[in-house]
């Protein structure tokens, strides 16, 4: 959520951030600022009239002691005006602090400067593209071929026993996707990410404090009896496991790692863009979580590009990096990178991964702050990525690693699956 105090220091400069969204927040923005001056001025007059009122309360008695019966009788009477109208002004000013926030809460994130303007996927940077190895074996299938006749991974049953987009994953194929989980978390630890296990449900507060709530309510599922939601990712546990929380600077940065399943209402359900492991309501992944000081924040961002990068070099996999321009990212994000890696098979790109800076916008949601040597609270800066998302990767190994006798495993996963080919 962005910060009302710097709305109002220059309202100039986040209508021009918010415009690279295709936002017109001009609008927006000064009806908040109307709407704080107004509130303002109510708590204004309130506090005048208590201090009016704490100042009659006191002459009452010197009027009744001096035996000014006349004028302590007309302070009784403006004192009894004065408590039915603060109660009054009160209740103004919360109404007004409420719809001041609810208008916050409409407004996204605004993109850091580097962040391109656009309305969508097309006006994406592409920052460098790996090719090496890209050439598969000519015989090469989509991976839903593949699989179906390999019966490695089942669509069908997942249907019967769910529904589409809960597929099952048998033998050789499941030992490759805990392979791959094992290996990524090994990775991020061997780096200095603490792992940590979390719920898969969170409470509403916590789908609040990270932004997707209430900007995906649609897309997250929901167990009403209890008030809980299945998680979309790790982030959201991992990240609210700060909130309300003051952290010591020198803790700083936090670096936080996690397994979770994901679950998710995607949007969409016919063509090659959903078809197999392209697109599911439940899948695995892995995720990177950082908590930063404010000063640290893009440095720690671009650290974070290089590790997922150097993770998804380890798996032999063709990838390139898109710096997200601000029609395509997510609502609560100031600058987003995309990994995407080429299905040969497929012909298209598949993401596999987004690294995102939130500055301060999900630490306001959270009150997730730290404090320095002059004392005083500050807010945090939040980032997290995917260290990574499974299905597209396994998708993408399946296809871009296929030989006559079946996938070669990648060398670094052969540890964990304990064979060198998925026959």
């Amino acid at each position: 959520m962005l910060r009302l105090a710097d709305l109002r220091e220059n309202p100039e400069a986040w209508i021009l951030r918010l415009k690279k969204r295709g936002l017109d927040a001009e609008g927006l923005v000064n009806h908040v600022l109307q709407l704080d001056r107004q509130h303002r001025e109510v708590l204004q007059k309130k506090e005048l009239q208590q201090a009016e009122l704490n100042s009659l309360s006191k002459q009452i008695g010197e009027f009744i002691r001096e035996g000014n019966q006349d004028q302590a009788e007309a302070a009784k009477q403006k004192t009894a005006s004065l408590k039915g109208e603060i109660p009054a002004l009160a209740k103004q000013a919360e109404s007004l602090e409420a719809e001041i926030r609810s208008c916050l809460l409409g407004i996204p994130n605004a993109p850091h400067a580097s962040v391109p303007a656009g309305l969508d996927a097309s006006s994406n940077e592409v920052v460098r593209v790996h090719e090496a190895a890209r050439s598969i074996w000519e015989k090469a299938e989509p991976h839903w071929d593949l699989v179906a006749k390999k019966k490695w991974i089942d669509f069908e049953a997942g249907v019967k026993v769910t529904g589409a987009g809960f597929p099952v994953y048998w033998a050789g194929a499941a030992r490759l996707q805990r392979a791959l989980i094992q290996y990524f978390l090994d990775f991020n630890t061997k780096r200095g990410y603490t792992e940590v296990q979390v719920p898969f449900m969170v409470n509403e507060d916590s789908g609040f404090g990270t932004g997707q709530l209430p900007d995906k309510e649609g897309q997250m599922y929901h167990v009403p009896e209890d008030g809980f939601y299945l998680i979309p990712t790790a982030e959201v546990p991992v990240t609210n496991l700060f909130r309300d929380t003051i952290l010591d600077e020198s803790a700083l940065p936090v670096k936080c790692t996690a397994y979770s399943p994901c679950f998710r209402r995607e949007a969409g359900s016919y063509g090659k863009d959903v078809r197999g492991l392209n697109r599911l309501h439940q899948f695995d992944k892995v995720e990177i979580v950082q908590i930063c000081h404010p000063k640290d924040s893009y440095d720690a961002l671009e650290g974070m590009v290089l590790h997922v990068e150097d993770l998804i070099k380890s798996l032999e996999l063709p990838y390139r990096l898109l710096k997200l321009c601000g029609g395509d990212m997510g609502f609560a994000s100031a600058l987003t990178y995309d990994f995407e890696v080429y299905s040969g098979a497929q012909q298209r790109w598949l993401e596999v991964s987004s690294v995102s800076n939130f500055e301060t916008f999900q630490a306001n949601r959270l009150m997730l702050r730290f404090r320095g040597s002059e004392g005083k609270p500050q807010l945090a800066h939040t980032l997290n990525g995917s260290s990574l998302a499974l299905p597209r990767i396994l998708a993408a190994i399946l296809e871009h690693h296929q030989v006559e006798e079946g996938v070669r495993v990648p060398a670094v996963l052969r540890p964990y699956t304990g064979f060198d080919v998925l026959k």
